[in-house]
């Protein structure tokens, strides 16, 4: 799983083992947030054994899938509770971290933390294209 971390409370990562959920425990995250749908690919853990593994890990853990076409406001507040509910660190996945980001950032414009004129940037500065992002927030900020 490759993670990266994008402040102090938060990091997104693409795909854990169970293994690897077990190392966030002990690592201390307090919130395991699963972007990714079911059946996405064949060799992925699914939501049940990744909530399995948090649960005996001592993590909490939100299972919120989107595909990039199919993020709504609704998904984006929701996960940007969730963050700001955690207790403690928080690791948000998908397979390869750009739609767990794209969300956190949509949050981030949404609350007037981040500008939309940076959210390329910040992509890039992390390794990720967040054009996604940026159409979403034309398409849908009032």
């Amino acid at each position: 799983m490759k993670r990266t971390i994008i402040d102090q409370k938060f990091s997104v990562a693409g795909q854990p083992s169970p293994e690897e959920i077990a190392a966030l425990g002990r690592e201390g995250v307090a919130l395991l947030i699963n972007n990714r749908p079911d059946g996405e690919e064949p060799d992925q853990p699914g939501s049940a054994t990744e909530r399995a593994a948090a649960e005996a890990a001592g993590i909490g853990y939100l299972d919120l899938p989107v595909t990039g076409p199919t993020i709504t406001r609704a998904a984006v507040e929701d996960f940007s509770a969730a963050v700001a509910a955690a207790p403690g660190p928080v690791v948000a996945h998908c397979r390869s971290g750009t739609r767990s980001l794209t969300l956190w950032a949509l949050g981030e414009v949404l609350a007037g933390r981040l500008r939309r004129d940076d959210v390329s940037e910040l992509g890039a500065r992390h390794g990720f294209d967040l054009s996604g992002a940026v159409h979403w927030l034309d398409a849908n900020e009032q």
